[in-house]
This record gives structure tokens, sequence and C-alpha cells, in this order.
């Protein structure tokens, strides 16, 4: 064992975190829907998500025979929505071409929708005890640390000289307590900012620490200007109830139920009589919002029409219309739930 692992090892099964609710099993299924929550998330925000999915989907038979839309509801407000869709794939995956059984083969797990090369090494260490080394981004910011390594992460150069100093420090024993420990280190006391490096079992053979570069390292991400959208998204509305549509099934918010949206300088009023066959009254636009995706922001300006006249016996392929009160427990993104939420307020 090295002395690394020694020492990470030892601190995790003293200091480390014990009573996260997919620690203490290892149930793969488990340990995978945390892993795919966790990616881009942090621990704080998972855990009431974990605790209702699991509900829900205790296994990943019940995932499987859920609809897409089942499982995007009960993902709504987490974000990064294609984690989601690949979960669902990979459970129908894993029922069909695997009897149900979650596969134990290091090779095999990262064919299964929405897992790398990291993500399986989690599961592999925690649900088989298999000797896999992780590099998420915390362990990229440890091991760039302790190790003095310059350049952004984020490049194949440095990733791959990263995945080979990863794989020189695994032990051969104690795999949950080293992955766990690496996670909680990165998560921790080596954090981006304020790194709490005298309290680090590391911090003796740190080459960032010896040579004073701890908040230099890890290397930025070269700065670039963050595009900037716009949209207008039409709140259909008669009486007490809204109109959403059906998002396509991949791209942003994909297969989630969103407003309408439409250029702003575009005829709202004509557009709702053409696309939608109603006719309209605008009302006061509701506060503009924005929401920031990993590359570009978009700025959204929701309008509010009155719908005055409409056939109630047809609808728009697609779309769907609830009370706002049974729209907010549909699969929505986190802008349609805050417009949502605005308008409630505003019938009160």
């Amino acid at each position: 064992m090295t002395d690394f692992a020694d020492r990470l090892i030892a601190w995790q099964k003293h200091y480390g975190r014990h009573d996260l609710p997919w620690q203490n099993t290892t149930d793969p299924y488990a340990i995978w829907v945390s892993e795919i929550m966790l990616q881009q998330t942090q621990v704080a925000a998972v855990i009431g998500y974990y605790s209702k999915f699991m509900r829900r989907f205790p296994t990943v038979a019940a995932l499987a025979d859920a609809t897409q839309d089942e499982v995007l509801q009960h993902w709504s407000g987490l974000g990064y929505y294609s984690r989601a869709r690949n979960l669902h794939h990979a459970a129908q995956t894993i029922m069909g071409e695997y009897g149900g059984v979650f596969p134990q083969d290091f090779e095999t797990i990262q064919t299964l929708s929405g897992i790398g090369r990291s993500t399986a090494a989690a599961i592999a260490s925690f649900a088989f005890n298999q000797v896999q080394t992780i590099l998420d981004g915390n362990v990229k910011r440890v091991l760039t640390r302790y190790f003095a390594i310059e350049g952004w992460p984020g490049t194949p150069k440095i990733e791959k000289a990263l995945w080979v100093l990863a794989e020189g420090l695994l032990p051969e024993t104690d795999m949950v307590a080293y992955t766990q420990g690496l996670m909680d280190l990165g998560a921790t006391l080596c954090s981006r900012s304020k790194p709490q490096c005298l309290s680090c079992p590391l911090v003796e053979t740190c080459q960032a620490y010896k040579q004073q570069r701890v908040a230099q390292l890890p290397t930025p991400k070269p700065r670039k200007i963050t595009p900037v959208k716009y949209t207008t998204m039409l709140i259909l509305q008669q009486g007490d109830c809204i109109m959403l549509e059906k998002r396509p099934p991949s791209g942003i918010w994909g297969g989630l139920w969103s407003f309408p949206e439409l250029q702003n300088d575009d005829d709202y009023a004509k557009i709702a009589q053409q696309r939608f066959g109603m006719t309209v009254h605008p009302k006061k636009a509701l506060p503009e919002l924005s929401h920031a995706f990993t590359h570009f922001k978009l700025f959204i300006t929701p309008q509010l029409l009155e719908v005055i006249k409409r056939d109630s016996k047809t609808c728009e392929p697609g779309s769907i219309w609830l009370s706002i009160e049974d729209a907010m427990g549909a699969a929505i993104p986190t802008p349609v739930r805050k417009i949502l939420q605005s308008l409630r307020s505003k019938n009160t």
C-alpha cells in the first residue's frame, strides 16, 4: 500500500463521512443512482432528491418499468436532465440484456448509458470491492495539488497524466475506505477555496503546500466569454389552467414540459392564433429571469396571455392543459417552476 493510500484510508475511517443515505450498502443500484446524481451536483443538494427518487424507484426493475416522464418528474429541479434519461435507458438495458442483475465487469459497466470510467470505478469499488480508481473533479483537485501539476485538468494531456498517477496510488485492500476518502478529502478539506491544509492527512508530502502554491492549483480553466441567448415563454392561461408543451427528447430540457417559446420580437397574439388557434389578450409580462447552463446563459421573458377563446375539445399534439398546482408537480425545468410560482403568487 502506498503512503498516500495508507494515510487517506486511516483519515477516512476516523474523520470521513459515514452517514450519507447511499453509504453502508453494497447494492450497485443504490450506489449507481447516487453517483449519477452527484455528477456536477453537490452532496447537500442531492440528499433530498436521492431519498425521494429511491422511494419511488427502489429497484432497477421499478426504474426500468417507469415512463420517462415519471423519471423526469422525480428529477425535476436537479438539472442536467440527460443524466435522468441515461439512467432510465441504462435500467432498461440491465433488465433486457442482463436479466435485471447489475453487471460486475468493469468494462461492461462503462457500456451503460451515462456511465464513464470514473463513475464505473466508483460503482465497482463500492459495490464489488474492485481495485479501480476514480477521477472526478474533486479528485483532480487533490492530485494536481499533491503532485503540483500545472495546466487545466480538463485538457486531455493533463487528464491522462492524472489517470496514470491515480492508478499508481491504488491500495490492494480497503478500496471502499480509499475511494470514499478521495471523495471526502476533495469535498471537505481540499476544497477549491479556503482549503484546510493543516488538517489534511497528506499535508507532509503535498507538493503544492510545500511550494506555497495551493491557491494557484489546480490551474483554472481558460476564461471564455459566456454566450447569452434570449427567449420569450408564452404563458397561455384560461381560468386556473395553463398550457405546457413537451420538449423534444434530446437537447436542453429534453423530454420535460415547458411553455411555448418564441423570439422576443414576434407578435404573440398572431402566433397564438396561427399556431394554437386561440384568441388571446396579452397581459402584463411577468418579471424577466435568467438561467445559467454549462455553455451559455439564457434570459427569459415570460409573457402572460389570457386565452379568450379556444376549442376545449382539441389540444395541440404534444401539449397539455393543467392547473397551476398540477403543473408544479409535473416534470418541468427550474425556470418554468419559478414562473409558475410567480403566477401562483400573482393569483393569490
